[in-house]
């Protein structure tokens, strides 16, 4: 003879009651069988039976008469109150599907990198809530590592991440734009005169940078390797903004997004041949070579950088001098391959998508195709 342990009692009860919930909230909100039975649209003598099996159930009485109407024993009281909140639970569980799947009213989860939230996440759900206005947004921020894993796990619908992951079969995307990096010093730095820097004159420099999990870390320790050093990292932080301020501060120097509002040309190397953009591998993805397309060429790091007048501070305290050659990173958006997107946030991916950007200095279009959902 097999014995059920206390837990699988009470799951086994549970779900002889769930059918009953309504029932049991109508009748400890009217005290009366016949007009729990009324508001539910049932005959009296079926919730009555209902009640009564219910009662045989638990082992105990749960209603007992009270003059011409009855009233709920301590055992009803108790499941007639859990099953008032566990209705509760439910209209409210219903009511965000609802919301979700409506396309008008629904809701978006939205994950995206500390820094985009400065332009680009604000541009995008202005411009889709002035013909969205019902859409809600829920909004959460973190590394880069951090957002693809709840964009897998299903606790996001959509991300913008920097660089994409292209290599991942999981996810699909759609590149955004490529966004300059540059190298930030602080206006007394022996390369803050410069025009333009080569990654290999960084080599014993104390860089400030984000911890690892970030695209930013990542695209600087792989700009290190591939210039033949290992970097010498005196800070870590989580936003590049305190990295910035450590950077003014005179306590390092940093591969960070550019800020300085130069001239809107799209950049070029030094050569004036077209730059190449920084892709999810960490390694330059340079321009296809063939007829009418020149290879990319080194830049002269003491020439002039044609995008911009001169490296000035575009933060107090920060100069922004050009890489030598140019370096990108590319924004794109990501969704879980093959899951099917509510109606709210695909149209707020499609929006994204297809609307213009216009995100300031350092940007220009995506050079990285996208991938397939």
């Amino acid at each position: 003879m097999t014995h059920e342990s206390p837990d699988a009692a009470d799951d086994r009860l549970a779900a002889h009651l769930a059918p009953a919930l309504a029932l049991l909230a109508a009748v400890g909100e009217t005290g009366h069988v016949t007009r729990a039975a009324e508001q539910l649209g049932i005959p009296q003598p079926t919730a009555s039976r209902r009640l009564a099996a219910l009662s045989d159930l638990v082992g105990a009485p749960l209603l007992l008469p009270s003059g011409r109407g009855i009233r709920l024993t301590r055992a009803g009281r108790t499941l007639a109150a859990a099953s008032g909140r566990a209705l509760g639970a439910l209209a409210t569980a219903a009511r965000e599907v609802r919301e979700e799947i409506d396309p008008a009213s629904g809701r978006v989860v939205l994950g995206f990198l500390h820094l985009l939230g400065r332009t680009l996440v604000p541009s995008l759900i202005r411009r889709f809530r002035e013909r969205n206005p019902g859409v809600r947004f829920s909004l959460a921020q973190g590394s880069r590592q951090d957002m693809l894993r709840a964009l897998r796990e299903g606790d996001i619908d959509l991300v913008f991440v920097a660089p994409m992951p292209l290599g991942d079969p999981d996810l699909a995307g759609r590149p955004l734009a490529d966004q300059e990096l540059v190298l930030a010093v602080p206006p007394g730095h022996r390369l803050a005169g410069r025009a333009r820097v080569r990654a290999a004159e960084l080599e014993g420099e104390e860089l400030v940078t984000l911890e690892h999990g970030y695209g930013l870390r990542q695209i600087t320790d792989d700009l290190c390797a591939a210039a033949g050093f290992e970097p010498r990292i005196a800070f870590e932080g989580q936003e590049s903004e305190t990295v910035r301020g450590l950077v003014a501060a005179g306590l390092g120097v940093a591969i960070l997004p550019c800020t300085d509002p130069g001239p809107a040309a799209l950049p070029r190397t030094g050569s004036g041949r077209a730059a190449p953009s920084w892709t999810d591998s960490g390694l330059p993805m340079l321009p296809r070579t063939g007829p009418g397309r020149d290879a990319p060429a080194a830049a002269d790091p003491g020439s002039a950088a044609p995008n911009r007048t001169a490296p000035g501070p575009a933060v107090a305290g920060v100069v922004e001098v050009p890489l030598s050659p140019s370096l990108f990173r590319t924004i794109g958006v990501c969704w879980v391959a093959g899951e099917r997107l509510t109606p709210a946030a695909r149209a707020f991916r499609d929006h994204a998508c297809a609307a213009p950007l216009d995100l300031g200095p350092g940007f220009r279009p995506p050079t990285v195709p996208g991938t397939a959902d």
